[in-house]
């Protein structure tokens, strides 16, 4: 069957193509994609090509597919699969397959198996991992989001503390601690902080500092402080370029002591650096997002090291279970992944997205595979609508859920516009 996608061909070049998909064997499954949104991975692999560690070295004979925060519905499926799913079906999946080894990943490694693509087919290593999920909710941009989610999800379960004299790692973050997201108002630190508001074991302070005010007024406007406080958790958003002394002020806020658990959104020497500095004992850094330049290092605190057992990580990506995390706690309205969506797209728009995602101001970037419309922010809806009602439409949805991507705007939007 015919199938458009955006597919890698070297660096810096991504095109929208359309070509045969074959046809799938005994142990593959062959899905439509109705949702992908964009990750600054996917734009660091466009950048990068063959020099990207996921990418294959014949990515010009054969080209990826790109795009993996995927939703959509299963459409055939082979024999060896069919006692598990049929067709019909909803699906997304954790693309982390790390599968015999490798750095395989669909949207970075595949010919046939991305999320920019109207169908793809779905290789058999995902099923025996395990990586393949059936979606049960009503909108198909949560499960795209929870594979954003999960890689944050991932991130405060791999945290971990000590005991002086006690060798073994308490996992997770600390339980009634302090957290702090740093660079953190842009839309994984919102994950980030929606997370960590919500979850099970909760801190009993979180910081999200950035140096963007408008990032910050809308992550206020969207996670009010006294919110947290009734929950019992003591939220601040601090704007760390007004500050004559970053770190001082930070570890103020603490009390002096400094965090338990620290999160760097940005790979930006002076972001890593006060990371290191706020750490209180036994804080945990986690070095969350990851460099292009394979030189990246910054100054970190060693005599805080030794003497106050502060320690880094980096983690990339979440498992299975961080995704089936993601899935259940938005489904049972404890989070809210649309936290992070600013703009809406159609694949035509995907390719130009991905290679300008660093220039495109706000949050993830969501894309419907099979619409062909621009990539229009929400906040831009009601002016586009001058011109189409249909957008007058969606902008009344979004403005009555505070601004946010929500299941009913994605219905509409799925059932008014042109479909392919």
């Amino acid at each position: 069957m015919k199938a458009k996608a955006v597919r890698l061909h070297g660096a810096n070049d991504l095109r929208l193509d359309e070509f045969e998909l074959p046809e799938i064997k005994e142990d593959e499954i062959l899905v439509k994609v109705v949702s992908d949104s964009v990750c600054m991975s996917t734009y660091k692999c466009a950048i990068l090509g063959v020099n990207h560690k996921r990418v294959h070295e014949d990515v010009a004979d054969h080209p990826a597919i790109m795009g993996h925060e995927m939703a959509g519905d299963i459409v055939k499926v082979g024999a060896k699969h069919q006692d598990k799913f049929k067709p019909g079906m909803k699906f997304t999946l954790q693309p982390a397959l790390n599968y015999k080894g490798t750095m395989w990943s669909p949207g970075y490694s595949y010919e046939f198996f991305g999320g920019d693509t109207t169908y793809c087919i779905i290789p058999a290593e995902v099923m025996e991992l395990g990586c393949l999920l059936e979606y049960k909710g009503k909108a198909y941009y949560e499960a795209s989001l929870a594979e954003p989610m999960s890689c944050s999800i991932g991130a405060f379960n791999a945290a971990y503390h000590t005991h002086m004299g006690v060798y073994k790692h308490e996992m997770g973050i600390k339980k009634d601690g302090k957290l702090a997201i740093l660079a953190g108002a842009g839309p994984m630190g919102l994950g980030a902080l929606t997370y960590a508001l919500h979850r099970d074991i909760r801190p009993k302070m979180v910081v999200v500092a950035d140096v963007n005010q408008e990032r910050l007024d809308r992550a206020a406007h969207l996670f009010p402080v006294e919110e947290a406080a009734a929950d019992g958790i003591e939220l601040h958003f601090v704007n760390t370029g007004k500050m004559e002394d970053p770190a001082a002020g930070l570890r103020e806020i603490t009390g002096g002591i400094g965090f338990d658990d620290v999160f760097c959104y940005a790979p930006v020497e002076a972001v890593v650096e006060l990371s290191s500095a706020v750490l209180g004992r036994d804080g945990c850094l986690n070095f969350f997002a990851g460099p292009t330049d394979k030189q990246f290092s910054a100054r970190m605190n060693f005599y805080d090291v030794h003497y106050n057992s502060t320690h880094v990580m980096g983690t990339t990506g979440g498992n299975t279970d961080d995704m089936i995390e993601s899935l259940r706690l938005t489904a049972e309205n404890r989070i809210d992944p649309a936290v992070m969506v600013t703009h809406i797209g159609g694949l035509n728009a995907a390719a130009e997205t991905t290679l300008n995602l660093p220039k495109i101001p706000g949050g993830k970037k969501l894309i419907y595979t099979h619409l062909n419309m621009p990539l229009v922010a929400l906040a831009d809806l009601r002016e586009m609508g001058e011109k189409d009602d249909r957008y007058t439409a969606l902008a009344d949805i979004v403005d009555a859920h505070k601004g946010l991507w929500c299941p009913e705007a994605e219905e509409y939007l799925l059932a008014h516009f042109e479909q392919e």
